[in-house]
């Protein structure tokens, strides 16, 4: 029988640091996150070691100035990054991810005495960020946060609650949106926030049908005090950085989608290389090699979506609608696709033996987080048609 194992992804990277970076990320993926992945899911574990070993590897702060730490990569090759992660397991590829999103307001908004002072920490210092947007009653209409600040002198004091935080109780630091003046988004200001501070606590995790090793939790702010110098931005600009902010949020969700599509892809030919079924292997059959075409397909269409998403935003071009299409695009792919493993699977992919079981689950959330899919669609049609009629 030929041999029909799964090659590495072929990657066109602009330059020879990017397919050195990408060489050392997929060895750090095989050695070391891959092969734990299953057991530690299943245990709900944290990889907090490896997150230190991305730090120390100059992974966590890519697509930032190399003046603080960061790798001064762009976004295109830091996709790809992501993808890689993510292939070997989810968790990893969207702590990263969110890691990433959660630097972006101080990297692209703050003063330049604030960036000196904590981005090279952020970025290379071994410490784990979150994104503090969500709130119980606030999730699609992110405008309406009820999570206030209110000026006390030289300080601001921050009470309220923030929800589906993922590293909530874990993160070293929380990039926190907060009210600080009237109602709707131009009212709300960007904080960042200690880990540490007084007042700050997290609920426990909320037990999730995938991605149980990645804490999502509550994060509850009772009169946690932080000076004016950690303000990021101005005063009501908070709601305009947390839009930026998704927009490349967005595009680390779709290569995320697009890492576990390959991961489950990839599961898929190989079962289907070895299963015999009627004298020969079951990848012979006609209907399940048209499925693997299609799979196959969806996934190389989600990459090309994403990268040429990533490539406007490194030009300096609105991206806004192509990252909401990649997002939606490569999260309904993965859910595809990954569902799809688990039928030429049969029952062995309905197990927990095989991986493409936690694919199924884990592809779920990414339809969900950083905006459904419904909310991509409703940015998507804006930019189409304009804003709908009130």
């Amino acid at each position: 029988m030929p041999d029909r194992a799964p090659q590495p992804v072929d990657r066109q990277l602009p330059t020879d640091e990017a397919r050195h970076l990408i060489s050392l990320v997929r060895d750090i993926a095989q050695r070391e996150v891959a092969p734990r992945a299953a057991e530690e899911e299943d245990a709900g574990r944290f990889p907090r070691e490896l997150f230190t070993l991305l730090s120390e590897s100059g992974l966590l702060g890519l697509p930032y100035d190399a003046e603080y730490g960061g790798g001064d990569q762009p976004y295109e090759v830091y996709l790809q990054v992501l993808e890689e992660l993510a292939a070997a397991r989810l968790t990893v590829g969207l702590g990263v991810s969110v890691h990433t999103l959660a630097s972006y307001a101080l990297a692209a908004y703050g003063a330049k005495e604030q960036q000196a002072e904590h981005l090279p920490a952020m970025l290379g210092g071994g410490l784990l960020g979150a994104y503090c947007l969500s709130e119980p009653a606030s999730g699609s209409d992110a405008a309406s946060l009820r999570t206030r600040a209110v000026r006390d002198g030289d300080d601001w004091v921050i009470t309220g609650t923030k929800a589906w935080i993922t590293h909530g109780g874990i993160a070293d630091f929380y990039t926190v949106m907060a009210r600080t003046g009237e109602e709707g988004p131009r009212g709300i200001t960007a904080f960042l926030v200690p880990g540490d501070a007084e007042g700050l606590s997290a609920a426990v995790p909320e037990k999730k049908m995938g991605m149980k090793g990645s804490p999502t939790a509550q994060v509850h702010l009772d009169g946690v005090r932080v000076p004016d110098a950690k303000r990021v931005g101005e005063e009501g600009q908070g709601f305009a950085i947390a839009l930026s902010a998704l927009d490349g949020g967005r595009l680390g969700i779709a290569a995320c989608a697009i890492g576990l599509a390959q991961a489950a892809l990839d599961e898929a030919l190989g079962y289907a290389a070895e299963r015999r079924q009627f004298g020969k292997p079951i990848a012979d059959f006609q209907g399940l090699r048209f499925m693997l075409a299609d799979m196959a397909t969806q996934i190389e269409a989600g990459r090309a979506l994403y990268l040429a998403a990533a490539r406007l935003r490194d030009a300096g071009r609105p991206f806004a609608k192509q990252a909401a299409m990649a997002k939606l695009h490569c999260s309904d792919t993965a859910m595809r696709v990954t569902t799809d493993a688990v039928q030429i699977l049969g029952g062995y992919g309905y197990t927990a033996d095989f991986p493409a079981e936690r694919y199924m689950r884990e592809a779920k959330v990414l339809q969900i987080v950083e905006g459904t899919n419904q909310i991509q669609r409703m940015v998507i049609a804006r930019h189409l048609a304009g804003p709908e009629t009130r």
